[in-house]
């Protein structure tokens, strides 16, 4: 174990321990290395803000996520607007959205699923610490059904 400092000091918690010799031990390989050179050296359109991830736009790939910048580029493209336009059409889409299925709605995205609010029970739940059995209240959350198209598609 790791003793205070200089030994004045009590011994570290044990947590704090292990991760001071994990981070001794951690040994670093070729493959992190020029992964970590590569982010430094090519950054994005951004300014690096992604930390040496690449966007699925940046490498080509398709998996992952999309995200809301990538959405608008892609609408702009396919529907001529301008970026501006995009955002706000999306954005305004997604206020519809949301605003639905804050009202109990269910939404029908043709060709993509529906989402839905459904109501879960009250139940009894293990608190894992310290194995304390706690009574976990009714609520709602949010479904998501995908459309048989797209399941066929996949």
């Amino acid at each position: 174990m790791l003793e205070g400092l200089d030994g004045r000091y009590p011994p570290f918690p044990p947590s704090i321990t292990y991760v001071m010799l994990h981070a001794m031990t951690k040994k670093t390989t070729k493959a992190t290395a020029s992964k970590k050179s590569e982010g430094t050296a090519s950054r994005g359109a951004n300014g690096g803000a992604t930390r040496g991830r690449s966007t699925s736009t940046e490498s080509g790939d398709r998996s992952g996520k999309v995200a809301k910048t990538q959405l608008v580029e892609q609408v702009a493209e396919k529907t001529g607007l301008t970026k501006k336009q995009s955002e706000e059409a999306v954005s305004a889409m997604l206020d519809v959205v949301v605003d639905a299925i804050r009202g109990g709605q269910s939404v029908g995205l043709p060709g993509l699923g529906t989402l839905s609010v459904k109501a879960t029970a009250a139940r009894t739940g293990v608190r894992p610490g310290t194995s304390e059995k706690i009574q976990i209240p009714a609520g709602k959350k949010v479904a998501f059904k995908v459309a048989s198209t797209l399941k066929g598609n996949l």
